[in-house]
């Protein structure tokens, strides 16, 4: 099978290979169902499959079940299948011309793909195995309201070049739900008895919609057939009386009877109709967000929408189309041509033009009101007369054609008649509200004859100008019936606090709290049904959305104006909001059914949405402008809806006044604003105009109408609980012995006897991450701050030689952001497990007032324990000639970040910057983000040993300033700065600003995060112990202090700071301050290779290669063992020579993926630079081989390339070989055939048998696996690119 290698120390695998399968024909008695891929099931039980659908088509049928539309060449080139015998033609009604064949991974990463990350599968193999009868099994599926689409069985050798029959072209069987996709093979769930009674004519099982249409009606085209069930040739299917006659199959007693059962059902033909193909006319984003929540409606196929935006091209089910949207006829056509189910037209402009009453008359179904219906909208004069009529509440008003007439009236009312607006349709500008009468005169003036909006202001209407609340109020109407929809509100003022122009626009909140139930009852008697009603006695029926602006005076409501559409932005927080499919909502409306079908909305939910203009807008403004970040803003929780934007270059570019809407929908108006806003900021939309303070007026109503609550101060004691709740299991994960970690009591309790402790010690730290915090708020990186807290208490705990026992952390903001907390207290958790540390309690903290947006901050609490005579420093024992090891830190870690901050500032560098050090691709931020690193597990084995005399934790104050804290007063430190690398962060700040070697070495750590003082004999193998799993070096060394010298002093600190980093082996020589030395202890030894080493049983290998680097010569360490099996003896060899262990079990593992991603990250975890596979008997990936190429070494009992794969010994034996042995070779994905790195030969004796001729190829595996092991760490060999050994005679090893 593809990608699998098996490695074993001896052939002992018990899980069936395709070698140990039965043959064909052969029984498994007492054995369930084989599970088998795909390719497997190609291999052994065909002959060949022929053009077949079971790899693109499937994925085609199983995406358009649920409603997402993928063109068949695009799911030809995502599921990449490749295994088709012949050139066979396919039957006309398969879409896919492609190969045949497919993995059941090909098909879940294709149908992923080709939906654009919106189908997500998962293959459930069946464990344990077992026999599953087939009709049963798919009864219960169809039972739990799946849908069975595109299944057929493939036949059984098909002689070459013959056309494989179309009966038997489906291999696979999907069920479809409302969010699930099934699937699986048929040879999977059934026995292999079973598969041979299958593999024939008689197995056609489920067929698709399509092929079972054209085989009742061979000649009538698709597109005619009718998709109601009562047609009879869908009644001529039989559905129920099949479905009733697999379940009954499901209640045979008898295992050993198969039955034959032939059942036919359509692909999307369960409870609902056939999914339907919408068309929705607009392009803003009023549009955009109608075709999102229609294509979340199961009975949708596709969403067209025209001419649309950038949000609207190519999103799943949505696409743009480009079909004309002026010419009805044209338009009427291609709604026929394309099967175009329903039309769904958003401006109100195509409304008053006919749209609707042209494409009912050609028979497209259209949603909408008629023309004669839309003048409500479109002629102001006609709708102020109409609730005139009507007795609809509204302002005094007059309607003008003479400019003269209408500044009379201005100057006489006996009102404020200062609104005046186009009777015409003005896009939604058409109002001015003036301030005096002179400036409603002057605009009478600019609409009537300055055009200022052309034919629209051909009538003006003046209106009294009234004060109060503005809402909005829409309904669905069915021409009888009104269903409201929850009141929105409005923002026409481009600027903050209802200040600058008027627009179309500049964003809406919904519901309004200033429409109480009662009020909103009001508004539906007294104007929407009313309306509705009216309507219908005059002659047009209003079918449709209708939008009623109020106004909400001291007088009661009064009707400013009526829309025939959704507003726009209301519609972006009204969809969000419908808890009901939009699609049966609008069908309610059309089939006149509201009153029995009213739509549901989501309750306790707010919405508000911001609109995001162009520079300039109301006004001239500038179009093509690029727009970034929109994937990064919607995956924080924030729709984005698209308006006047477009695709250039594959970017999205503006193309209009008002660009973008960011939608957010929370649990309280507060809330859902804060997101929104949130969202806004991280558009990358240069000189976008918004507004910051939409549904002001109702947060102001919700504060004046309620008492005061503690989370009106600011303190919201449920979020509080919910991030309780959230970091609970985190701490719970960190229990260690002597506590259980569970939070929620006023105190946490410890234990220090069940620890171990005799005679213990209490040693207490305490920190916090200081201005690192601004970089990581600044960079919305808040997971790593956690481990620079543990790191810094837990590390100054460790300097008196403590082992950390328990942890508390304390997080105070002004505002709490339980994403953001959540995400730092995880990353303290987490910290404390690498720590060895529980976390036994915290405190989080709001304190409005205290803290800016966004801004929080930290500190930590460590406690832990140490015997009394295991304390340091030892200040006794500490000497002159003592040696300082220096232990790599992992960059600036938590200290010095003010100037840090202050030389970015002077370059000019920000943090999204391209870092000038660290890794390539790396920003600024990135780099500086990379958290401290904890000691505890590192040193403490060491430090239990006695032999480090004192521990520095470089922190606040430097190499200066820290190294004498644990040091007698009568000794100084001499540091030279060559003997260890120095991280080019370092040399970028000293660089940028122009600091002297003195602020360097008291400011940051250098390079240097713990320096260990030992004694000169002690230092070679304290050193050993550090570079098995750390950088460290020997750094300096130890002399007396001189009158008025200073404790320390750092040389080649200038020097080594301009080269930069140089890991170079240096000769200690004579210390500048008198130190003793020897010969080979005072030489920095060459760093090892660090080793992990693969295991599953007594790790005899294991043995050999721990005996070979426990030799000082040697080029190897091996820093892990890992085990996929508890309590092997390996596990106990490697425990006992001090190498650190760790049991990843496959039986906890769904998939070997999972299995070796474990694996992966131990091995990552550990650094290891080069993996050992010593009798390890599980079947690697594909993906992990690749990984690591050139890294990977395995063992084989036999001289490669004869006898692969398993029983090598019996395979010699059986082939009459006199000569065998052993092979280590690099492993690649094909099974035992890397490159090889060294052999020993082993003779087969006369009288060998298996078992001896096993014992004395052990024997020489045991010399050859060190022995290439030391090749590869020294240097020696390597892997080429062309899969080829390179060998380097010059390499030490």
């Amino acid at each position: 099978m593809e990608g699998e290698h098996p490695h074993e120390e001896k052939q002992t695998e018990t899980a069936c290979c395709a070698s140990q399968c039965p043959k064909d024909g052969e029984e498994r008695q007492g054995q369930g169902a084989m599970l088998w891929s795909i390719q497997e099931a190609v291999e052994r039980q065909t002959m060949q499959i022929g053009a077949s659908a079971c790899g693109a088509t499937a994925v085609v049928d199983v995406l358009q079940a649920l409603g997402i539309i993928v063109a068949p060449e695009t799911a030809d080139r995502c599921v990449r299948t490749c295994l088709r015998r012949n050139e066979a033609p396919l039957p006309d009604y398969l879409f896919s011309r492609s190969e045949a064949g497919a993995t059941h991974a090909q098909l879940i990463a294709g149908a992923e793909q080709a939906s654009g990350g919106r189908v997500l599968g998962r293959h459930f193999p069946l464990h344990p195995r077992r026999r599953v009868r087939l009709v049963p099994w798919l009864a219960q599926w169809i039972q739990k309201g799946a849908v069975p689409v595109a299944t057929m069985n493939m036949q059984l050798a098909v002689p070459e070049g013959e056309e494989v029959p179309d009966a038997w072209h489906h291999q696979l069987i999907f069920g479809v739900g409302p969010d699930t996709v099934y699937m699986t093979n048929p040879l999977d769930v059934v026995s292999e008895r079973e598969v041979h009674q299958r593999l024939c004519s008689e197995s056609v099982l489920l067929i698709r919609r399509e092929d079972v249409l054209l085989r009742l009606t061979a000649d009538a085209p698709l597109s005619s057939l009718s998709d109601d069930q009562s047609d009879p040739r869908w009644k001529a299917l039989d559905v129920e009386g099949q479905l009733r006659q697999m379940i009954r199959e499901e209640d045979h007693d008898d295992e050993d009877q198969f039955r034959m059962s032939h059942v036919v059902i359509p692909a999307a033909y369960s409870s609902v109709a056939m999914a339907v193909r919408l068309l929705v006319i607009g392009s803003g984003g009023r549009e955009h967000t109608l075709a999102w929540k229609l294509a979340q409606s199961p009975h949708i196929q596709q969403v067209l929408v025209a001419p649309g935006n950038a949000g609207t091209a190519n999103c799943g089910k949505i696409s743009n189309s480009e079909v004309s949207v002026s010419n009805h006829s044209i338009l009427a056509q291609f709604c026929k041509e394309h099967s175009v189910g329903l039309v769904v037209v958003g401006p109100e402009v195509p409304l008053a033009a006919g749209m609707v009453d042209d494409l009912q008359a050609a028979g497209v179904p259209c949603f909408g009101p008629s023309a004669k219906a839309a003048q409500l909208e479109a002629s102001k004069s006609f709708s102020k007369a109409f609730m005139d009529r009507h007795g609809i509440p509204t302002a005094n008003w007059c309607s003008f054609t003479d400019p003269q007439e209408a500044c009379s009236y201005i100057r006489t009312a006996s009102f404020p008649a200062l609104v005046v607006k186009a009777s015409g349709l003005a896009a939604g500008k058409g109002v001015i509200v003036a301030k005096d009468q002179e400036e409603a005169c002057q605009a009478v003036l600019d609409i009537m004859k300055d055009k200022t909006f052309g034919s629209a202001g051909e009538t003006v209407v003046v209106e009294e100008l009234l004060e109060g609340e503005e809402v909005s109020c829409l309904c669905f109407s069915d021409g009888c019936s009104v269903s409201p929809m929850p009141p929105a509100q409005d923002h026409k003022r481009l600027q903050d606090g209802d200040l600058g122009p008027n627009t179309g626009g500049m964003g809406a909140y919904c519901p309004t709290p200033q429409v109480s139930q009662e009020l909103l009852q009001q508004i539906r008697e007294t104007v929407l049904q009313k309306t509705v009603d009216g309507m219908k006695e005059e002659g047009t029926p209003y079918v449709g959305v209708l939008y009623a602006g109020l106004m909400l005076t001291k007088q009661g409501l009064k009707v400013l104006e009526f829309n025939c559409r959704f507003g726009d932005p209301e519609c972006q927080v009204l969809m969000p909001l419908l808890k009901s499919d939009l699609y049966e909502v609008l069908q309610s409306t059309l089939e006149g059914k509201l009153a029995s079908s009213p739509p549901e909305w989501h309750q306790d939910r707010s919405a508000v949405t911001v609109v995001m203009a162009s520079p300039g807008y109301p006004g001239s403004y500038k179009k093509g402008v690029a727009i970034t970040g929109l994937s990064q803003v919607e995956e924080t929780g924030v729709q984005v809806f698209h308006a006047g934007t477009s695709l250039k270059e594959g970017g999205v570019v503006s193309s209009g006044g008002r660009v973008l809407t960011v939608t957010a929908v929370r649990s309280s108006l507060e809330m859902a604003l804060h997101a929104a806003n949130r969202g806004v900021a991280a558009v990358g939309f240069p000189g976008a105009v918004y507004r910051s303070d939409i549904g002001h007026r109702g947060i102001a109503h919700l504060t004046q109408h309620r008492g005061l609550t503690y989370k009106d101060s600011g303190v919201d004691i449920a979020a509080g609980n919910r991030l309780v709740d959230m970091i609970k299991p985190f701490a719970k994960a960190t229990s260690r012995s002597g506590c259980n970690a569970e939070l929620g009591g006023f105190a946490g309790l410890f234990d220090l006897k069940a620890a171990g402790f005799i005679d213990p010690i209490l040693v207490s730290g305490t920190d916090g991450v200081g201005t690192k915090l601004t970089i990581a708020q600044a960079c919305q990186q808040h997971s790593t701050l956690g481990q620079d807290l543990v790191a810094m208490c837990v590390n100054d705990v460790l300097a008196q030689g403590a082992e950390p026992l328990f942890f508390l952390d304390y997080f105070s903001c002004g505002r709490l952001d339980v994403g953001v907390a959540s995400a730092v207290i995880r990353g303290v958790a987490e910290a404390c497990g690498l720590a060895g540390c529980a976390l036994l309690g915290g405190e989080t903290a709001e304190m409005p007032g205290v803290y800016g947006p966004g801004e929080y901050d930290l500190a930590g609490f460590c406690v832990g324990a140490v015997e009394r005579g295991a304390l340091l420093p030892r200040l006794g024992d500490i000497c002159e000639g003592d040696l300082l090891i220096g232990v790599a830190s992992s960059g600036v870690h938590s200290n010095g970040f003010s100037l840090v901050r202050k030389v970015l500032e002077r370059a000019g560098v920000t943090y999204s910057s391209p870092a000038p050090f660290g890794k390539p691709g790396q920003t600024v931020g990135e780099v500086l983000l990379t958290p401290t690193k904890i000691y505890s597990r590192l040193l403490l084995p060491i430090l239990r040993s006695g032999a480090i005399k004192a521990y520095a934790h470089i922190t606040g104050g430097g190499l200066l300033e820290n190294i004498p804290r644990v040091l007698p007063q009568e000794l100084s430190v001499d540091l030279d700065a060559s003997r260890w690398i120095i991280p080019p962060v370092f040399s970028w700040l000293q660089e940028e600003g122009g600091l002297c070697e003195e602020e360097m070495g008291r400011t940051f750590n250098c390079g240097l995060g713990a320096v260990l003082v030992v004694a000169f004999p002690d230092a070679q193998s304290v050193l050993r112990k550090l570079q098995a799993h750390e950088d460290a070096w020997i750094v300096g060394s130890l002399a007396h202090k001189q009158p008025g010298a200073e404790p320390v002093v750092i040389r080649n600190l200038k020097h080594s700071l301009r080269l930069g980093p140089s890991p170079c082996v240096v000769d200690l020589g004579p210390m500048q301050n008198g130190a003793s030395q020897g010969d080979s202890s005072s030489t920095v030894p060459r760093k090892r290779t660090r080793v992990g080493v693969l295991i599953s049983g007594t790790g005899t290998n294991l043995q050999a290669l721990m005996e070979q680097t426990k030799r000082t010569s040697s080029s190897a360490e091996i820093v892990v063992v890992i085990s996929n099996q508890p309590g092997v003896l390996g596990l106990k060899r490697a425990s006992l020579a001090g190498i650190q262990t760790r049991v990843v079990d496959h039986k906890l593992y769904g998939s070997r993926a999972e299995f070796d991603g474990t694996i992966d990250h131990v091995l990552e975890e550990f650094d290891v630079e080069v993996v050992c596979l010593a009798g390890f008997m599980r079947i690697l990936t594909g993906s992990f081989v690749r990984k690591w190429n050139g890294k990977l070494l395995n063992i084989h009992p036999s001289l490669l390339p004869s006898f692969k794969g398993v029983n090598a010994q019996k395979q010699a034996l059986q082939a009459g070989a006199r000569v065998s042995g052993c092979t280590v070779h690099f492993v690649a994905e094909e099974v035992d055939a890397g490159a090889i790195i060294a052999q020993e030969a082993v003779p087969v004796l006369m009288n060998d048998t298996e078992e001896s001729l096993s014992d004395r190829i052990r024997e020489a595996e045991h010399r050859a696996f060190p022995a290439a092991l030391e090749l590869v760490a020294g240097g020696g060999v390597r892997l080429g690119d062309d899969g080829r050994i390179i060998w380097n005679p010059n390499a030490q090893g």
